[in-house]
């Protein structure tokens, strides 16, 4: 796993995810829960679960104004500008797509197991499912 910490952006997927967002907006937030959420996907790879944490994590940010967790400032500006009200629709499958990135049939709670880091990585998962609540 490419990850230098328990962060929703502090893995290569997500970092990349971050400028995509910036570059294509509320558009590139819809994609990563819809291929979280794809019902023809029956294994969650790693890099797909970190894109919809980071999803749900920009998405939180947008609705609630804190923007601590996103390290990208480029992402931050974009963040700040965005509309809460139009984006407030993604809310459910932002806590539907958690709940498959956290399930079985998902590579990143496998990957996390083994992991000193493990109950810092789930803490994370809940405290961005309470902000999303």
């Amino acid at each position: 796993m490419s990850a230098w910490g328990t962060g929703p952006f502090e893995n290569e997927a997500a970092a990349d995810y971050a400028r995509e967002v910036v570059q294509d907006g509320p558009f590139a937030l819809a994609e990563a829960l819809d291929v979280a959420l794809d019902p023809d996907n029956d294994y969650l790879e790693a890099e797909e679960g970190h894109r919809a944490v980071a999803a749900a994590e920009i998405l939180a940010a947008i609705l609630t104004g804190d923007t601590s967790a996103l390290t990208d400032a480029a992402l931050r500006a974009w963040v700040q500008g965005a509309d809460p009200t139009e984006l407030t629709h993604l809310r459910e499958h932002a806590l539907e797509a958690l709940d498959r990135v956290t399930g079985p049939g998902s590579e990143l709670p496998e990957l996390w197991e083994d992991s000193e880091d493990a109950d810092a990585w789930r803490g994370d998962i809940q405290r961005l499912r309470a902000a999303l609540s």
